[in-house]
């Protein structure tokens, strides 16, 4: 059984440049699947989706009270 349930908000534990995101980017858990992966939905500080992508188990962890918002822009300089 999985330590995650959908809608939990979750904390990416490594780079996925191919999909603009970094260690740290936060998001909500959309669908699970059997085993070890999981459909999450990052988004920006305004609410607005910046990806919607599949990943390992191994590369989340649930979001604590503990941790800090953190905002970095996207755009280009």
């Amino acid at each position: 059984m999985s330590k995650f349930k959908l809608f939990d908000i979750v904390v990416l534990r490594r780079d996925l440049p191919e999909e603009g995101l970094r260690a740290g980017d936060t998001g909500a858990i959309v669908e699970l699947f059997e085993g070890q992966g999981a459909i999450v939905e990052f988004l920006d500080e305004a609410g607005d989706t910046t990806a919607v992508t599949d990943v390992h188990l191994a590369d989340i962890r649930k979001a604590e009270s503990a941790d800090l918002g953190a905002a970095r822009t996207t755009a280009e300089p």
